[in-house]
């Protein structure tokens, strides 16, 4: 038997955590995890744009990321009521330096910066930007949850090092077709 899309159990402008709790949907933690899964979203029209290249061992990577993503919503759409000091499955620090080790991967093949870079070039690299500037503000609609309740601080720290990655990623991805950077002209 299939399962109903709709419940009809949203119609009042609520929705339910893991566990059952029915908040707003304007809820923080609501804001918090739908941003990362907005952010997954992205991540996947991002893959979709790079699929085609022979950048494989990046597409891999995103697919990893997105992965990371879903345990971080499970995470934050679990309602945490005492604030205890709950830890994030399926993210660890380990997760975090592999984003660093992508990063190094990616930077030593790019020239040195030296001037603000604009979020264009080629479609991978504007995608790139948008990964990057969701993450963002992903990691501003966590923050602002965590100062309501204990929020596992590997996820902060991940947020912070994925953005870094979609940055050097969208240069990568600009060099890569041989466009030329597009930087800030002051």
């Amino acid at each position: 038997m299939k399962s109903n899309v709709y419940t009809l159990t949203g119609d009042a402008g609520t929705t339910s955590l893991v566990g059952g709790k029915r908040v707003k949907k304007t809820d923080i933690r609501i804001e918090a995890y739908g941003t990362v899964d907005e952010l997954s979203s992205f991540i996947g029209l991002l893959h979709s744009a790079m699929a085609s290249d022979s950048k494989n061992e990046i597409c891999d990577f995103l697919l990893s990321v997105q992965n990371k993503l879903f345990n971080m919503g499970a995470y934050l759409a679990t309602d945490n009521p005492e604030g205890k000091q709950t830890s994030a499955n399926g993210l660890c620090e380990e997760d975090i330096k592999a984003i660093e080790d992508a990063i190094d991967t990616i930077d030593a093949q790019l020239p040195a910066l030296r001037n603000f870079v604009l979020p264009a070039g080629c479609r991978a690299s504007a995608l790139a930007h948008v990964c990057r500037t969701v993450t963002r503000r992903c990691e501003r609609r966590v923050l602002a949850l965590a100062d309501t309740t204990y929020i596992d601080p590997v996820i902060l720290k991940y947020l912070n090092r994925l953005s870094d990655y979609f940055f050097v990623l969208a240069r990568f991805n600009n060099i890569s077709a041989q466009i030329e950077e597009f930087f800030w002209k002051k």
